[in-house]
């Protein structure tokens, strides 16, 4: 039976498990379709104002289904249905991308292949101090997707980015940390409950700045600064007039903790 996306609400956190243990949650379509109508239900609900993806049992994800991958069937399918299947794994790394919310990775045992450019394509990351990150795509002749070599290329010097996507050389969750990739190194078993913590912090801030936020920081490295700055003009005005800028200042003068909405 492939992976289903199990989605509980803990407190304003949405917690999203992917789900099958004895493949080591190996994603599935019905991961990606079921993440994507997650991630919209989160933009649009103001009772959510925070994800967090995971794995279910000991670890975050293997990636894709090598079974599948390999099978007769995928081959008398032919490559326009690997496509649509990439496509639809793709839309899920796009809806992480485009939602508003923090959408945090906690991540216990493997994050390996496409697990891997999964956890790469969310915010923030919790790693278990025993959590192993490779992208293994190299050790079966392959190259990545879900974002991986995007993510790689744009936060590490390339000849590291090259060597992790060649030599599919595992990296445990304290040198992912150097590298700037994980936020947070907790003991193992504490992915989860430390990304509440970390959620439930973010929670208390103002929803449309860690919005423009996000948006900010992912616009970035694609222009240049003058660009850049016109858009932070735009963000900071429609953020200052938004009721949340009142409220933060007021809380700010009053020397109490904002109440944002």
């Amino acid at each position: 039976m492939p992976a289903e996306l199990l989605s509980a609400l803990q407190g304003t956190t949405l917690v999203l498990t992917v789900s099958d243990p004895s493949a080591r949650n190996a994603l599935s379509p019905q991961v990606y379709a079921a993440g994507v109508e997650a991630l919209q239900t989160a933009e649009s609900s103001r009772d959510i104002r925070c994800v967090v993806l995971r794995g279910d049992g000991a670890h975050f994800c293997a990636g894709g289904d090598l079974q599948r991958l390999r099978a007769t069937r995928l081959r008398e399918d032919g490559a326009d249905a690997q496509r649509a299947s990439i496509d639809r794994f793709h839309a899920l790394v796009e809806a992480i991308a485009a939602c508003p919310k923090p959408v945090i990775a906690a991540v216990e045992g493997w994050a390996a292949g496409g697990g891997c450019s999964l956890a790469l394509a969310c915010d923030l990351i919790v790693a278990a101090d025993d959590a192993r990150f490779v992208m293994s795509y190299g050790r079966i002749g392959l190259s990545p997707d879900g974002g991986g070599s995007w993510q790689l290329a744009q936060r590490l010097p390339r000849a590291l980015a090259l060597q992790l996507l060649w030599l599919a050389e595992p990296a445990d969750a304290a040198q992912m940390q150097r590298w700037g990739l994980v936020n947070q190194v907790v003991p193992a078993g504490e992915a989860l409950p430390q990304a509440l913590q970390l959620a439930e912090r973010l929670a208390q801030m103002a929803p449309n700045a860690l919005a423009s936020v996000k948006e900010l920081v992912a616009a970035a490295p694609a222009r240049g600064l003058s660009a850049h700055l016109a858009d932070e003009r735009g963000h900071f005005v429609a953020n200052l007039f938004h009721p949340n800028g009142l409220e933060g200042l007021q809380a700010f003068l009053d020397k109490r903790r904002a109440r944002f909405d």
